[in-house]
């Protein structure tokens, strides 16, 4: 059985969450996960939010799959590669989720989270191209299969196939935040190549850039899935701003553990973003707390250093920064929690705050 926690219990101990490798074990203690810190907690964290929308994420996962359909045999490899890994799904399920606080016959929720998931992964693929990675969570990117050119239009054919799903859905509203959403997307990374090596980045100029890259697709897609249950628009308000709050939270931990996490858990060299001139929040306090004996100014100056990577590195890591960056992301999470608290109680609203969990105490 699920345990239940008031929820100002939940609230009052998420700011307790520090990195270093005690992010997960404090999550697990405060939803009361079997074992702290073990991976097998979190993957059952993760279960308990599929748990509600598990038969529908299968058919999602299923719609997918009808892209191959007719296709040539070198399209059908790529989509073969990017489509029957399973990922975490965590962009459909929120769909799902959200699409569960109104009645409806679950048609078009599941038709726009076959949309939202395609919109990621094509995100990915370019991502992955332009950062020229070999590797995703330890797997070959399509890029370094197939080659760069490859690669773009694989990404632009899934753009194109997740644009048909939202049409499927017949509304228009839907349909206009996902176009917003794409350009933010775009956005995002493209600002992010604009600053790179650039240590002048204040908080709200990364916290922008980050609600554009992430945070608007977590947000549609929570919003997507409440419009299209045809729920009332406090509901709609209320889930839009889970999402945008969670994908805030996602992206904050996602760079924490650039360098709080090893090279296993995340795929990708520690300090692989500031190895690339990419400032993230750690990065950023990091500046803040030593703005005068600093060697990250030095680094962008002379990128190959690699001693002056990784003094930079290893400045960044510092606990206390660390703790900050950490303690940003719950705020986030906190207010996440206040969209949806008014929320009638149901195995889906449980499933959302499990989520919250998820973000804050993940390591990959």
């Amino acid at each position: 059985m699920r345990p239940t926690l008031r929820r100002t219990d939940k609230l009052a101990a998420i700011p307790a969450f520090q990195g270093t490798g005690e992010s997960l074990g404090r999550a697990n203690q405060i939803i009361g996960g079997p074992g702290q810190g073990s991976s097998q907690s979190l993957a059952e964290l993760l279960e308990r939010v599929h748990e509600p929308v598990r038969e529908r994420l299968d058919r999602v996962s299923a719609s997918l799959l009808t892209l191959r359909e007719g296709e040539s045999p070198y399209l059908t490899d790529m989509l073969d590669h990017v489509l029957t890994t399973t990922g975490k799904q965590i962009r459909p399920a929120l769909t799902l989720l959200a699409s569960n606080f109104h009645p409806n016959d679950g048609r078009k929720p599941e038709t726009i989270a076959a949309a939202v998931e395609l919109l990621h992964i094509a995100s990915l693929i370019h991502d992955d191209t332009v950062d020229d990675s070999d590797t995703r969570r330890g797997r070959a990117t399509v890029s370094s299969l197939w080659g760069r050119n490859s690669a773009v239009l694989l990404g632009d054919y899934l753009f194109a196939a997740a644009a048909t799903f939202v049409c499927d859905t017949g509304s228009i509203r839907v349909i206009r935040r996902f176009s917003d959403t794409i350009m933010q997307l775009a956005t995002g990374e493209l600002n992010e190549l604009g600053v790179a090596y650039d240590t002048r980045l204040i908080r709200d100029d990364y916290l922008h850039r980050i609600y554009n890259k992430t945070a608007s697709l977590v947000a549609t897609a929570a919003e997507a899935g409440v419009v299209l249950s045809g729920a009332p628009e406090p509901v709609v308000r209320g889930l839009k701003s889970y999402g945008h709050n969670l994908g805030m939270a996602f992206q904050i931990v996602d760079d924490i553990l650039d360098f709080d996490a090893t090279r296993e858990e995340v795929g990708k060299p520690v300090g692989k973003d500031l190895a690339q001139g990419i400032m993230t929040l750690p990065s950023i306090i990091a500046i803040e707390r030593y703005p005068d004996d600093n060697t990250i100014p030095a680094f962008f100056e002379r990128p190959g250093d690699a001693a002056l990577l990784r003094r930079a590195v290893g400045l960044v890591q510092d606990p206390a920064i660390i703790e900050e960056s950490y303690e940003e992301a719950a705020t986030y999470c906190r207010r996440a929690l206040d969209s949806v608290a008014e929320l009638e109680r149901n195995p889906s609203l449980g499933a959302l705050e499990d989520l919250v969990y998820y973000v804050m105490g993940r390591r990959s």
